[in-house]
């Protein structure tokens, strides 16, 4: 299985950010074909209350390397990208791997 994660620096306007977020571009990226699995997620404060270093963060999965470079070059996957410039002021960070997914054992 391998990953994209993309990390979202801190947007020039929160609030904005969110908006087109949530009403456009997670509807553009849900669209990309061959993802497994979604997760999106909001960074909260470190434990000393500062701000995180990155803001958000996207993570999408794939069953090989062959399906997310499909993907990718795919025209649901080049609007996503395109989309970027529209509303990630903060920049962006772009990583790909191989994830290995494992479960915790339960405490007894």
């Amino acid at each position: 299985m391998v990953k994209v994660t993309v990390l979202y620096g801190h947007p020039k306007d929160d609030a904005a950010f969110e908006d087109y977020y949530a009403e456009t571009h997670i509807p553009l990226a849900l669209k990309i074909p061959n993802v497994t699995r979604f997760e999106f997620t909001r960074f909260l404060p470190d434990p000393n209350g500062g701000a995180p270093v990155y803001y958000r963060m996207a993570e999408l999965y794939f069953a090989d390397t062959m399906l997310l470079s499909a993907a990718l070059a795919s025209a649901e996957g080049q609007a996503a990208v395109d989309d970027l410039s529209r509303f990630a002021t903060g920049g962006v960070t772009f990583l790909a791997g191989e994830a290995q997914l494992m479960t915790a054992p339960i405490a007894k």
